[in-house]
C-alpha cells in the first residue's frame, strides 16, 4: 500500500494534522503541570501504551542494534519532547510549530555530515535559506523581544536538530527492522528513567490538589497516545518505505495546523510570520530538489 504515492502523501497529511495539534495539546498541559512535568507524561503514559508490544519483541530483536534502539528514543522522543515544552514557556505555540518546519533541513544537514548522503548545492542554499527563515521567525515575534524568542526558538531548532539524527538513524541503521518494533525499543529505555524522574516531582500532588488537573491529563494522554505513540510508529514505517527527507517534510505542513489552533486560541500572527514560514517552506523545496 505504502508504494502508492498517493497513500503516502495522506498518511503525510493525517501526521501533520496529529503533530501540528501537539503543541497545542502541550500548551493545554502546562496550564497545569510544569513543562518537565509535561514532557515526563508524554513519554511516560506512551511508554506505557507500548509496553505489550515491548515484551511481545523482545525475543525477536538483534542486541547489535539496542544502540540505535536507544539513540532513536533519546534524539527522536525523549529530548525533544523536553525541548519542546521548555521551548512553550517563553514562545508561543504556533511559533514552535513553524519553526518545527526546519527538520527536513537538518535531516539533509545530519545525513551529509555524519551518514554520507549526496549534497547538491541547492540543497546547501535551502539549508541556509532555511535557517534565515526561521531567524526571521523568531525576529517578527517583535525587535523588543528578539532576544528572549531567540533563547526559546533555539531550543526548538535544538528539537528538530535531534529529529534529523533520529530520522537518519532509522533510514541507515533500522530500516530492516519491523516499525513497531523500533518504537516500542525506542519508548523501552527512555520510558523507565523518564518515568522515575516523574514520580520525584510534585506531580501526584498537583493532580490530587489542582481542579483543572484531570482536563489537562486528558489532554495529555491525547498527546501521548496519538501524538505521539500512534504517530511516531506510523512515521517510523513512513521512513522504511519512503525516504528520511521525504519521511521528515511532514514538517512541511505541521505549521499550517500549528497556526490554526494558536489562532483559535487568540495568539498573535502577523504578515511576516507568513513570509518567514513561506521562505522556509521554499527552502525546504529546495532542499528537495533533485
Amino acid at each position: 500500500m505504502l508504494s502508492n504515492k498517493k497513500w503516502q502523501l495522506f498518511i503525510l497529511f493525517v501526521l501533520a494534522i496529529i503533530w501540528g495539534s501537539s503543541f497545542i495539546l502541550m500548551k493545554r498541559g502546562m496550564e497545569v503541570y510544569s513543562a518537565y512535568q509535561v514532557a515526563s507524561l508524554r513519554i511516560f503514559i506512551a511508554f506505557i501504551s507500548l509496553f505489550p508490544f515491548f515484551i511481545k519483541y523482545l525475543r525477536t530483536v538483534d542486541k547489535k542494534k539496542i544502540p540505535f534502539f536507544v539513540i532513536v528514543g533519546l534524539f527522536g522522543n525523549g529530548i525533544p519532547a523536553f525541548l519542546f515544552t521548555s521551548a512553550q514557556t517563553g514562545i508561543s505555540s504556533s511559533l514552535s510549530g513553524m519553526l518545527n518546519s526546519l527538520t527536513p533541513l537538518f535531516t539533509i544537514l545530519i545525513g551529509a555530515l555524519f551518514f554520507k548522503t549526496h549534497v547538491t548545492f541547492a540543497k546547501v542554499i535551502g539549508v541556509i535559506l532555511g535557517l534565515m527563515g526561521a531567524i526571521g521567525l523568531i525576529w517578527a515575534g517583535g525587535i523588543e523581544h528578539f532576544g528572549n524568542n531567540l533563547l526559546y526558538g533555539l531550543l526548538v531548532i535544538a528539537a528538530t536538530l535531534c529529529y534529523a539524527i533520529s530520522v537518519n538513524t532509522i533510514k541507515t541503521h533500522l530500516q530492516q527492522t519491523d516499525a513497531m518494533v523500533v518504537t516500542s525499543m525506542a519508548f523501552f529505555y527512555i520510558g523507565i528513567p523518564i518515568g522515575i524522574y516523574l514520580f520525584t516531582t510534585d506531580f501526584i500532588a498537583v493532580t490530587q490538589s489542582n481542579p483543572h488537573a484531570a482536563s489537562a491529563l486528558g489532554y495529555i494522554f491525547i498527546l501521548s497516545t496519538i501524538g505521539t505513540s500512534l504517530a511516531v510508529l506510523v512515521f517510523n514505517f513512513l521512513i522504511k518505505h519512503t525516504s528520511a527527507v521525504f519521511a521528515s517534510s511532514v514538517t512541511y505542513l505541521i505549521p499550517i495546523t500549528a497556526i490554526f489552533w494558536g489562532w483559535l486560541d487568540g495568539e498573535s500572527l502577523n504578515l511576516l510570520h507568513l513570509l518567514f514560514i513561506a521562505l522556509i517552506l521554499f527552502a525546504v523545496y529546495m532542499v528537495n530538489k533533485k
